[in-house]
């Protein structure tokens, strides 16, 4: 029997698992936040984003400050930087693929213009917060770590801001109902929201480990160089929940929460794993990295100007993952 058979079955066995677990992932979260009484842009910025968040940045944490080698540290590093890479290329091109194979179009109501410059401000939080992290990561000074501190101060003045923002004007989508609830009458109680949402997070952070070992086994055996697919293959892996949020929530025809999702996730990618970087690394980033960052902002500036505008099309999103096979492309040609 070919020996990549196994890896190939768990690898595509894994993605459909956290896809279906995506689904009672979106579900109960969305319950979740209209019993907490947390307006759904916010859910989506912040209960989703961080659920779906919160195993990467402990992988991060693990990588950075459990890690017996540089070389495992360096990984963890090369994840803070992967994720914003992969969510502002792939994830938004993602949901702009999905727009197009479901025949669905952006609308152009008032409604929507003024969710777009808000996800703007989201945009610029995060080139202001991500430009930092670059530059800190080229030099070498004592009391780097203490501004770990400084990255999380950014992400809880981001959280307060998301959290007290006025979402009274907000159109309520129509809820399904709770998966694990059908048949009970009436909104269902805020305990079972929670143990759904927090059920289907176990499953995720499960199916996303199995996911990436299988990468890291099929890399070495498809004669991908180590680095490729550190910065390539593994951040995409990462950020599937994420991705898997945006194509189900557009699906449903609530793109708004599925590009508010993608914006809460990038600024927790910018600040928490950064933080734990610079806490246990030296946090200097190689020419590998620097590329990622350089196209990050590339990319990031132009979903901000987009957004502000209002020219935001399905076709620009799909066209975003362009600006990640011009990664690859660069991190092909570096020397090894």
């Amino acid at each position: 029997m070919n020996p990549l058979i196994v890896p190939v079955v768990l690898l595509l066995g894994s993605a459909a698992t956290i896809y279906f677990a995506c689904e009672f992932f979106v579900n109960g979260v969305e319950w979740l936040g209209r019993r907490l009484a947390i307006g759904s842009t916010a859910t989506a910025t912040v209960l989703a984003a961080f659920g779906t968040a919160l195993p990467e940045s402990a992988i991060t944490f693990v990588a950075v400050a459990f890690g017996k080698s540089d070389a495992t540290r360096e990984l963890g590093v090369g994840a803070a930087l992967g994720g914003p890479l992969v969510l502002s290329t792939i994830a938004y091109s993602t949901v702009g693929a999905t727009l197009i194979l479901s025949r669905r179009h952006l609308q152009r109501t008032a409604a929507v213009r003024a969710e777009f410059q808000r996800l703007s401000r989201d945009q610029t939080w995060f080139l202001c917060i991500f430009v930092v992290k670059m530059l800190v990561g080229l030099v070498a000074f004592a009391f780097k770590p203490w501004l770990g501190i400084a990255f999380l101060a950014a992400y809880a003045a981001y959280f307060w801001q998301e959290m007290r923002r006025d979402d009274s004007l907000e159109v309520q989508d129509e809820l399904e109902p709770l998966i694990i609830a059908r048949r009970r009458p009436g909104p269902p109680p805020l305990a079972l929201s929670a143990v759904q949402t927090g059920l289907a997070l176990v499953v995720i952070f499960a199916a996303s480990r199995l996911f990436v070992g299988q990468l890291d086994a099929l890399g070495p055996a498809l004669g991908i160089r180590p680095q490729l697919l550190a910065l390539l293959l593994s951040p995409i892996a990462t950020e599937l929940p994420e991705t898997m949020n945006a194509v189900i929530w557009v699906r449903q025809g609530k793109h708004r929460l599925a590009l508010a999702n993608i914006s809460g996730a990038m600024m927790i990618q910018a600040t928490v794993p950064t933080a734990f970087g610079l806490f246990y690394t030296p946090w200097l980033l190689d020419r590998s990295l620097i590329a990622a960052g350089a196209v990050t902002a590339i990319a990031v500036a132009t979903m901000l100007i987009a957004f502000r505008r209002g020219v935001i099309s399905r076709w620009l999103l799909a066209a975003m993952a362009l600006f990640y096979a011009l990664f690859a492309a660069v991190l092909v040609m570096l020397p090894g």
